[in-house]
């Protein structure tokens, strides 16, 4: 066996991929780790779900492994230090579902500003009807400048809309923020000014709890959010508070963890909070981009770099390199690349 697929690719990219390599599907592996470890024993290389941890431990099971892929971005399952050590290429398509991720955010803020349509969407005809606002002429705060955001703005900017950004990890007078037409800002600053925020910052551990009470604090009245970013950003207590008296009027989140508003937690049955289940990223076009992308890292793992242009969707593939790129990291990646 060359390649072992626990998650599909698209028709056209596996089939170009299976002229190369001898490929083995088994999508129905994916719950069951001992039967995955057996059935890396051979396998040159796999693509695994997002579901699945690629340890240390799994790892020891594949003696032959050369490349791990996925079709998500997101490290913090990957275990990528144990990679390194045993020259495992870890494979990403980071930046596949960029626009579809930037369009999700779009369309949460143009919900948001104008909730009696989201209440008609959801079968409520007969609530009350109150006033909307227009995104133009509207402050939108960009929290964080993941490669999500370089595709947001400018769609926002072609709607009239005044950009204020903060990222804690890009200092003010960086070059990026005049490229996308973003005034940097503090952080009171970008809650105090916004009507609407965005939230696509790269996660890492030391943001865990970042958005707080003392950050909350500074939240304009009937402000709005919408986010990609892993949940572990927020504090949940903070943030029930500030959707409860008023600071934040309504919130649409992107993939939050599955304790993140469970019985128990404070942000478990809040009318204005709601959370989607990974559905920014989910498109027929970012699956595409996707599958082509790990189809020819993997060929390019196994039997060389490509020779010239390759097919798919529009010619080679115009995406970021393996995860492994972004640098030095210590321990399992605990990066999220909205």
């Amino acid at each position: 066996m060359d390649i072992l697929l626990l998650e599909r690719l698209v028709p056209e990219a596996l089939a170009w991929l299976e002229e190369r390599h001898h490929v083995t599907t088994r999508l129905d592996l994916g719950n069951d780790a001992s039967a995955v470890r057996k059935a890396l024993y051979n396998a040159a290389a796999v693509v695994v779900p997002r579901k699945i941890a690629v340890t240390r431990e799994m790892l020891d099971f594949a003696p032959v492994l050369k490349a791990v892929a996925r079709m998500q971005s997101g490290g913090d399952n990957t275990d990528l230090e144990a990679c390194r050590e045993r020259k495992v290429r870890v494979i990403q398509a980071t930046t596949a579902s960029v626009r579809a991720n930037a369009e999700y955010l779009l369309a949460g803020l143009l919900l948001l500003y104008r909730r009696g349509f989201g209440a008609t969407l959801a079968g409520d005809n007969h609530s009350e009807i109150r006033p909307g606002r227009e995104l133009h002429g509207s402050t939108v705060g960009i929290f964080g400048l993941a490669p999500t955001a370089h595709t947001l703005a400018p769609l926002l900017s072609a709607l009239g809309v005044k950009l204020i950004g903060y990222d804690p990890a890009i200092h003010s007078t960086a070059p990026i923020w005049d490229k996308l037409q973003i005034q940097p800002v503090s952080l009171p600053e970008l809650l105090s000014q916004a009507d609407g925020i965005s939230v696509q910052v790269m996660f890492a551990s030391r943001y865990l709890g970042f958005i707080n009470d003392k950050m909350l604090a500074h939240c304009k009245p009937g402000q709005v959010w919408t986010g990609i970013s892993r949940s572990h950003l927020f504090d949940p207590q903070a943030l029930a508070r500030a959707l409860t008296d008023g600071r934040i009027e309504a919130a649409v989140l992107d993939g939050a963890q599955s304790s993140f508003a469970a019985k128990g937690s404070p942000l478990h049955g809040l009318p204005n909070l709601t959370l989607t289940p990974r559905l920014g990223s989910f498109t027929q076009e970012a699956r595409i981009r996707a599958s082509w992308y790990v189809a020819q890292r993997l060929h390019e793992a196994l039997a060389g770099p490509l020779h010239g242009p390759e097919p798919g969707p529009s010619g080679p593939m115009e995406l970021d390199g393996p995860v492994s790129s972004l640098g030095p990291l210590s321990g399992p990646a605990s990066l999220e690349g909205p």
